[in-house]
Formats: structure tokens, sequence, C-alpha cells
């Protein structure tokens, strides 16, 4: 692939997949397609992507083991289009790893936005930077690989994972509201969005605490 920032669209509804490599290649983006699970995967492991956009209900393979495929072994921003609408099939979005999750209908410009939001931020996480690793007591947060060294064991984080210890690392005794986290880390205004930050620090627990349910490293301030 060439120095074009590329995208991956993986999309069975062949008219809705169209307008959107027609609006990324009109947008200079470099766009491969593919129309189910099985075409997607095989691309996926042939090539690099900056960013995935895809639709959860595919043929041959389903749009979850896609997903879980993907996030083994990729960290690019990956945003769900689909027309499930239901705040269930968001938090599972999420918890699969998604990043970022729009529903059909939609608009080009939505859709534009959120494409240019999680492209900034992810341009604004892998920048490379002077400093490879921020500890914090006996953790360590790898930057250069966006994963989390235990004193028993490497954590390998998804984008949003990564953005929000980091975070939590740079500002260690600092309370945060979900507000600010939401702001922070999405890169928009907060709306009251309580799911997507309750999922993301229910699953950094689940992968960093010895104990999830009673949690040492990373814990809930009660007014």
């Amino acid at each position: 692939m060439d120095d074009l920032t590329s995208v991956l669209v993986i999309e069975d509804e062949k008219e809705i997949r169209e307008m959107i490599v027609n609006h990324l290649k009109a947008d200079h983006f470099n766009v491969v397609e593919a129309a189910d699970g099985e075409e997607a995967l095989a691309i996926f492991s042939k090539n690099d992507f900056d960013l995935i956009l895809m639709d959860m209900m595919l043929p041959k393979i389903s749009g979850k083991k896609v997903m879980a495929h993907i996030r083994e072994r990729c960290l690019a921003p990956l945003l769900i289009i689909s027309a499930k609408d239901s705040e269930t099939d968001k938090i599972l979005g999420l918890e699969l790893g998604a990043d970022d999750y729009i529903t059909k209908p939609f608009s080009m410009g939505e859709l534009n936005a959120r494409i240019h939001a999680l492209l900034r931020r992810a341009g604004y996480s892998y920048a490379p930077s002077k400093e490879t690793a921020v500890r914090l007591g006996r953790l360590e947060l790898n930057m250069e690989d966006y994963s989390l060294i235990k004193p028993d064991r490497k954590v390998s984080l998804t984008a949003k994972e990564f953005e929000i210890l980091k975070l939590f690392f740079t500002y260690p005794k600092k309370v945060f509201t979900k507000a600010q986290i939401y702001s922070s880390v999405w890169m928009y205004d907060y709306v009251g969005d309580d799911n997507a930050v309750f999922v993301h620090i229910s699953r950094l627990r689940d992968k960093i605490e010895d104990d999830s349910s009673d949690p040492t490293i990373i814990k809930t301030a009660l007014r």
C-alpha cells in the first residue's frame, strides 16, 4: 500500500459499501473493500490498515469472529456500521473491541466526522514519543506496542483501553469524572454516554486487576 491512509471497508450491502468507498476515495483515502467475513479476513491477513469500518452482520464468517480475529492482531481504530441501534448491540460492539459505533441510516457527514475523529485520536496516540514506557508502581505502559506489562505477564490493550490507562498513568492521583474520561479519550463532547466509559473500565479491570470485583488499580471514587 502507498502512503495514503489505508481503510478496510467490510460491508455486505453493495449500495452502502459503494457509497462509503466512493466517499473515502474522494477524500483521498486508500480503500480496500470486502463483501463478506471470509473475504475480509483474507484481505486483512495480507495488508496493514490505519482504519477499519465494518458491519457486524456478515455472510460466510460472522462479524463477531472477524472482529475478534482483527483485535488479536491489530490496534487500528475500528468503527462498527450497523442497522442494529439498541443499547445492547452498542455495548456488545464496544465489548468486542470497537472504538465507535454508527447506526444505519447515517449521513456521510456524520460518518466523515467520526472517521476523522478516530484518525486524529489514533494519530495523536501513535505519534512518536521520547518516552517508550510510562511506569506506575509495578505496572508499565508500553508506548511502542500499546500494551501493559504486569510483573507476571504482558496484557494486550485495545486503542481505547490504552488511551484510558495512559490518562490515568499520566495523572495517577487525579479523580476523573465520566465526562472528563469520555472527552479526553473519545474526543467528543460528553452527552451522558455512561455505557461507553463503564464498558471500557470494566474490560480494563478484567484484564489488569488481580480481582476485578475488588479493584486496587482502577478505583471508583464515591461521593
